[in-house]
């Protein structure tokens, strides 16, 4: 079941009790759930609207991305929530961003608040999840079109353009316009806002290997400083995620790999300060 919730119009914040509960990551390539598996799970746990989405697809590989990203939604989510697969109910924002909805009395495993977002790319499917304010993340492989790579630099803001211009080397600037791209796309994901925000309103700076050292947000960015993570879980594959930040104390990050079936010890990563500069 799908519903089409109102358009957030900031990051908001959630209520806050006690520890601050960590940031989930979960990063499953599409083989980690073979396709059968994948197919059964689908069938009992997608809704009305996911299934027909999933049927839409052309390319078995297209289907697969999809069937994976979702199943691996629903488990993480009920993991969390302490509900079902199939019982989890979906809401859409005007702009597509998903949420879970919210329940009287809040969720069975403790809170109100549950945010998550997804991204999928090149075999991967990567979930951030969140029991405070908002989260945005995106993944993205180091072996994109050259080509590709080109345009997706000229929607960046010029100061940003300057520093791609002046890597050393054709693969050193590809890795740097995919590190600006991620960063962008977890940002905008997390404001609820996609694509709605041209690229080149806001600007990272960015550390030569990892890490974002400064970041000028848009004139409408409510909370106006954030959290960035840069990580490279497995060679060649990038990952950025984007949190608000705020007052309490920094959450720290848990990352899985893999499917959620087991309960293997997650890896641990501290969120770096926040950056930004506070709208008053």
């Amino acid at each position: 079941m799908t519903i089409t919730a109102p358009e957030p119009h900031g990051a908001g914040r959630a209520p806050h009790h006690g520890t601050v509960p960590p940031v989930k990551l979960w990063l499953c390539p599409n083989d980690a759930l073979p396709p059968a598996v994948a197919q059964v799970l689908a069938e009992h746990w997608l809704d009305e609207r996911e299934t027909e989405t999933m049927a839409r697809f052309l390319f078995e590989r297209d289907r697969r991305q999809y069937l994976v990203a979702h199943t691996l939604v629903r488990r993480a989510l009920a993991l969390e929530a302490g509900l079902a697969e199939a019982e989890l109910v979906i809401w859409r924002s005007s702009r597509g961003r998903p949420f879970l909805q919210p329940l009287p009395g809040g969720l069975p495993r403790g809170g109100e608040h549950l945010d998550f977002n997804l991204s999928h790319a090149g075999g991967y499917s990567l979930l951030g999840i969140v029991r405070r304010q908002r989260i945005g993340v995106d993944v993205e492989g180091l072996d994109r079109e050259p080509r590709g790579l080109e345009t997706i630099l000229t929607t960046f803001a010029p100061e940003e353009q300057r520093w791609a211009g002046d890597a050393s080397s054709a693969r050193q600037r590809d890795r740097r316009v995919l590190r600006l791209w991620t960063l962008k796309e977890a940002y905008t994901k997390a404001r609820g806002l996609g694509l709605g925000l041209p690229f080149d309103e806001f600007s990272f700076t960015l550390a030569d290997d990892s890490g974002v050292l400064a970041f000028r947000p848009p004139a409408d960015d409510r909370a106006g400083r954030w959290r960035f993570l840069e990580l490279e879980p497995v060679p060649d594959v990038l990952v950025a995620v984007a949190v608000p930040a705020d007052d309490t104390p920094a959450p720290h990050l848990e990352l899985h790999i893999g499917f959620p079936w087991a309960r293997a010890a997650p890896r641990t990563v501290a969120l770096p300060e926040p950056v930004g500069a506070p709208h008053h």
